[in-house]
């Protein structure tokens, strides 16, 4: 038996428990545990359920001991920007409110009263998005303030789970920087700008870099998953993962993060924090290795799953998935046939705009969009379906040529890595946009990087080019060339 190792990578929509071990350079996975996640809506705010997702944690780590299998360590991922409060004790404040609830509604006109948006791009590197930590501090501060008063510390989502499994309150580097808070040249949080904003300095943890061993799982927390082992921070930031795991031979790949984000950008090693990069809306997001995620967020598939649910009647209710009898029950290659044969329609949407963030109705909010800029509204489920595929792939085709445009870098083909590699459809429409090969997989590609981060610093893997050649090794990539169907 091999030496193990145990990925916790928690999305917007799931999350799965994987462990790896490495064999004769081959690397080999197993999902063993999957449990559900979304936002719950609670006292006028969307929220996650953290309790219920470290119960998951934890019953997942108990699939381990029911196997016999004592992992190296373990890390999780999760997405970037929300967080949470703890008083003196350690104790939770308030709620882990979500990154698409309207609290922040306002608060970077707030935040401009103190420091202007191109002198913050110029400090931090980061896009604006009105979700971003800072400004959800700033919302805290406006709208609750006695949590502010009473808060020790402010751990980012994965640090919170770490925190509960080891007792180690740390922020690990990548998902901190997704806040707009932390410096690209320091790599550590911007404290001037902490306090110009008036927020409390001492609730801001010391940064650790990915590969971080936090200590050993906390004895009480031992005793009831059945084993101890290490836990190590990760690239922490579902992307920053990712992005490790692009099976590239480059330096400086193209890349997409496909999942409830398309996530689509190449590696910096200094960021470009540039006027020019800020008005094009890229960020300098935290890598491995100090490296920096030159990167756009694209909404992604969000879009689409935000369709299947509606049309299937689908909503998640504290922590369980309730389907509602409503007729037919599509699945995704359902709509992928519908969008096939409306490929005719023609229009399309800015895949980026707010409205599509968090709408009572993704389908209203498509066919609004198109009635405001004088396109034919979609009727059918495929012209729908077909709109989104087109704006998605028009999307990434813009964002390239700006990519280009701001690095200097001639860029020959598309790595795309993460669930939504998948779609073969989405891949071919991205291709013939493009011009561009696209290379698809691996699929667990967040996880993936999370193993990657994790076996380097338990001296399986060397480097990040041994780990990215043991990708390449273990995992098939789906070529697929423009013009190709999908």
């Amino acid at each position: 038996m091999g030496r193990y190792f145990l990925a916790v990578d928690i999305g917007a929509s799931s999350g799965r428990h994987i462990l790896f071990e490495l064999e004769n350079g081959i690397m080999r996975q197993e999902e063993i545990y999957r449990f559900p996640n979304g936002n719950v809506r609670k006292d006028n705010h969307l929220t996650w359920d953290v309790d219920s997702l470290f119960g998951h944690i934890l019953a997942g780590m108990k699939e381990c001991g029911r196997r016999g299998i004592t992992p190296v360590s373990v890390g999780v991922d999760t997405w970037g920007v929300d967080f949470v409060l703890l008083d003196g004790n350690g104790q939770r404040l308030g709620d882990a409110v979500a990154y698409r609830d309207s609290r922040t509604e306002g608060a970077d006109a707030y935040v401009k009263q103190f420091i202007p948006e191109d002198e913050l791009y110029a400090r931090t590197g980061i896009q604006k998005q009105k979700f971003n930590t800072i400004y959800q501090l700033a919302a805290v501060k406006n709208q609750e303030a006695e949590l502010l008063a009473k808060a020790d510390k402010l751990l980012m989502m994965p640090d919170y789970f770490h925190y509960l499994l080891s007792g180690k309150a740390a922020t690990e580097y990548t998902n901190a920087t997704t806040g707009q808070l932390v410096s690209p040249v320091t790599f550590d949080w911007d404290y001037d700008l902490i306090r110009r904003l008036g927020y409390p300095e001492k609730i801001f943890q010391t940064i650790v870099p990915p590969g971080t061993v936090l200590g050993d799982l906390k004895p009480e927390i031992a005793e009831e998953v059945g084993f101890t082992c290490k836990v190590v921070a990760p690239g922490t930031h579902d992307t920053a993962s990712a992005v490790l795991a692009v099976p590239s031979a480059s330096d400086a790949p193209l890349y997409i993060s496909s999942g409830t984000w398309s996530l689509m950008g190449t590696e910096l090693h200094e960021a470009n924090c540039s006027p020019q990069a800020g008005e094009a809306n890229f960020t300098n997001e935290g890598g491995y290795d100090r490296r920096f995620r030159f990167l756009k967020n694209i909404m992604g598939l969000w879009m689409i799953q935000s369709i299947r649910r509606e049309l299937n009647g689908v909503e998640y209710v504290a922590g369980k998935t309730s389907r509602h009898a409503d007729g037919r029950k599509w699945s995704f290659p359902d709509l992928i046939e519908e969008a096939k044969k409306a490929e005719g329609f023609s229009s399309v949407v800015d895949a980026n705009d707010k409205s599509f963030l968090a709408p009572d109705s993704m389908i209203d909010a498509i066919r609004v969009y198109c009635e405001k800029t004088g396109q034919p509204a979609p009727q059918s489920v495929g012209e729908i379906m077909q709109c989104v595929y087109r704006s998605l792939a028009i999307c990434y085709r813009d964002a390239i040529h700006a990519l280009e445009q701001l690095t200097g870098k001639t860029l020959t083909s598309i790595n795309i890595v993460g669930g939504g590699c998948q779609d073969n459809y989405l891949n071919a429409i991205t291709a013939k946009m493009t011009g561009l090969p696209v290379y698809a997989g691996p699929i667990e590609g967040t996880a993936i990087g999370n193993l990657l981060v994790q076996m380097i610093a338990g001296g399986e893997l060397k480097d990040l080019q041994e780990a990215r050649d043991a990708i390449r090794r273990s995992f098939a990539v789906r070529e697929i060339q423009p013009g190709q169907n999908g």
